[in-house]
């Protein structure tokens, strides 16, 4: 059994999720709501929502946790290609533009279409009004690819002191989804952000260089990186 959350029950400790022999592994807790100050103290104990429409809110701390690296980010032959024309076109003609945080909402509603290899989403009306409300406070934020004014792929998560937790990632054309991503990445780095949180173990993820490290492990590290200085100015960084 797992505890209801009511208005002000506090997170059990992650230790006490659920292991694979019951059936659901990382699973911690339901109920609750979706307010800023419980997404945030969700996200400072390495706990996040994770929940189909109709479900109650369900809340998660996975063992391994799935991590990437800022160091270890993988950029193909084919993406390095796609990245120099988007780069090269920024410089000139700005056909292609990378924004950070000037559709956020946009960015969420797009993550929460319809996908080929999906029949629902998680994303629900909910979690969109939770996390443009952490946008607002400035803990959430967008890395968003457009092309002739038009939003063609984006990544979104959210980002206490130096720790970034990744959510979703949309394209609307080849490889947008992973040059917001790049992006992103680079501009992590660079500000010293040295881990994303994946939560999922995914072969995409894994194609990207993200990789499952023990849940004691990820806390350990989020302790100390949410303990740092906030990101301060978000604006994209030159790749070359």
């Amino acid at each position: 059994m797992i505890p209801w959350l009511e208005a002000r029950t506090p997170f059990p400790d992650v230790s006490k999720a659920l292991t694979e022999a019951d059936g659901a592994p990382g699973l911690l807790a339901a109920g609750g709501d979706l307010s800023s100050r419980r997404l945030l103290e969700a996200y400072r104990h390495g706990i996040f929502p994770w929940f189909s429409e109709g479900q109650p809110i369900l809340w998660w701390s996975t063992d391994p946790r799935m991590v990437l690296s800022t160091e270890r980010f993988v950029v193909s032959h084919s993406l390095k290609k796609t990245l120099k024309k988007v780069e090269r076109s920024m410089r000139t003609d700005r056909r292609w533009e990378v924004r950070f945080d000037t559709a956020f909402e946009q960015v969420m509603r797009a993550c929460a279409e319809p996908r080929k290899d999906s029949t629902g989403t998680w994303i629900s009306a909910d979690i969109i009004r939770g996390y443009t409300s952490l946008h607002r406070q400035g803990y959430a934020h967008s890395s968003e690819l457009w092309l002739d004014g038009e939003l063609v792929g984006g990544a979104y998560g959210v980002c206490i002191g130096k720790m970034f937790y990744g959510e979703s990632m949309f394209a609307r054309t080849s490889d947008a989804s992973k040059v917001a991503l790049t992006y992103l990445v680079q501009f992590l780095r660079a500000n010293g952000v040295s881990l994303i949180d994946c939560q999922q173990e995914t072969s995409h993820l894994a194609s990207l260089g993200a990789s499952p490290i023990p849940r004691a492990d990820f806390i350990a590290h989020l302790r100390h990186a949410i303990a740092e200085e906030p990101i301060e100015e978000w604006q994209p960084i030159p790749l070359f």
